[in-house]
């Protein structure tokens, strides 16, 4: 009998920015004139329509709004957008639905029009709370309008929201990146997604890099900032990410977990296990001007069976929750035997304990993550 089909998720990308900031390596586009609302979403709706065959039948379980700026869609996009989805595929009753938005004042006045379409989390990009820091990251709003978004956020009694801040930006000192996370968690965010900022090839930080914090600080920042989370009652549950618990994102648990996603809108990926099991890759049109002309799928592949296990575990080992191993094989399709000699070795080197049920990662596991997956790569045998 074939495996169950593991949990579907949907990806939705809206790739415009009102600019581009410089550290930004994802797929969108600075604004020139209007957003396209009502044409675009009809792409959006076509797009999935395309896809359906792919999940016949399947429910999702978390749907993420993602950009670029989600938040530059009108509300009644947006409306259009959820109930075109809903027509098309079955949502669970407990589904999570995601959208980044941007701490902008215009923004903010439409998060209630959001959530009478269907948004029951929203991600706010707020990234700093110093104004000097914002405008080296080419961020258009200012510390006053984070704080609101985040106060208009609590207010509606959404089913959850998010803070995303960043450390180690240039010029910064310990206690400047400490300082943002302390005012990050007065605002009680049931979830804080915090990350070191990195540099990209192809951005603009890439081709003139800033200052940033050593090794020795960006150390500091994170021991100090993590202990700051915890006795907050935040819980690191991934590399950067934390919640309060029951609040974890659900869309990027299902992501990490190996679980299925469509993706649809300029540039998105997709994951799809099959019904005989193999495992389908999507990638989509890029750019806003072929993606407008209907030409939606950009390229589609098969995941080979040599790098099924590495992708397995470069998703599954970044959350810190112990590993059922019966998901390897349920998920993959392959064996444990087939990675039995690379298993052995991260347990050997310290990176993973074993139990009858479960594989966890440990401590020096996660220092060491790069040494851990490369047990696992196809060449490694």
């Amino acid at each position: 009998m074939a495996n169950p089909l593991p949990t579907l998720s949907l990806y939705i990308h809206i790739p415009w920015c009102v600019q581009k900031c410089p550290y930004c390596d994802f797929n969108s586009h600075a604004l020139k004139g209007e957003v396209p609302h009502q044409e675009y979403v009809e792409h959006l709706l076509n797009d999935l329509e395309d896809s359906l065959h792919l999940v016949q039948g399947r429910q999702l379980a978390t749907i993420f709004i993602g950009g670029g700026t989600p938040s530059l869609l009108s509300s009644q996009a947006m409306h259009q957008l959820m109930a075109g989805v809903r027509q098309r595929i079955p949502l669970s009753a407990q589904c999570e639905i995601t959208m980044e938005a941007n701490p902008g004042t215009v923004e903010a006045e439409r998060f209630s029009a959001y959530q009478q379409a269907g948004i029951n989390r929203i991600s706010i990009g707020v990234q700093s709370f110093e104004a000097a820091k914002l405008t080296r990251l080419g961020r258009i709003h200012g510390p006053e309008e984070a704080v609101r978004a985040a106060h208009l956020a609590t207010g509606l009694g959404l089913r959850s929201f998010n803070l995303d801040l960043m450390h180690g930006l240039p010029d910064q000192s310990i206690e400047q990146a400490l300082d943002d996370l302390r005012q990050a968690i007065a605002l009680n965010p049931p979830h804080l997604s915090w990350y070191q900022l990195t540099i990209e090839p192809n951005t603009l930080f890439a081709s003139r890099p800033p200052q940033l914090p050593d090794d020795d600080d960006l150390w500091d920042i994170f021991e100090q900032g993590d202990q700051l989370l915890r006795a907050a009652g935040y819980e690191q549950y991934e590399t950067s990410a934390y919640a309060k618990p029951g609040y974890r994102c659900e869309h990027n648990l299902n992501y990490w977990r190996f679980g299925d996603y469509l993706g649809i809108g300029c540039g998105a990926h997709g994951k799809i296990t099959l019904a005989d099991g193999n495992i389908l890759r999507t990638v989509k049109t890029r750019h806003p001007k072929g993606y407008m002309r209907g030409e939606y799928l950009d390229r589609q592949f098969m995941v080979a069976d040599d790098d099924k296990a590495f992708e397995f575990f470069m998703n599954r080992f970044r959350l810190l929750e112990a590993c059922p191993r019966e998901e390897f094989s349920r998920l993959t399709g392959l064996s444990e035997q087939q990675v039995r000699p690379a298993l052995d070795k991260a347990i050997k080197a310290g990176y993973l304990d074993e139990t009858a049920e479960h594989w966890q990662i440990t401590s020096k596991g996660k220092l060491f993550l790069n040494s851990l997956l490369e047990a696992f790569l196809p060449d490694n045998d």
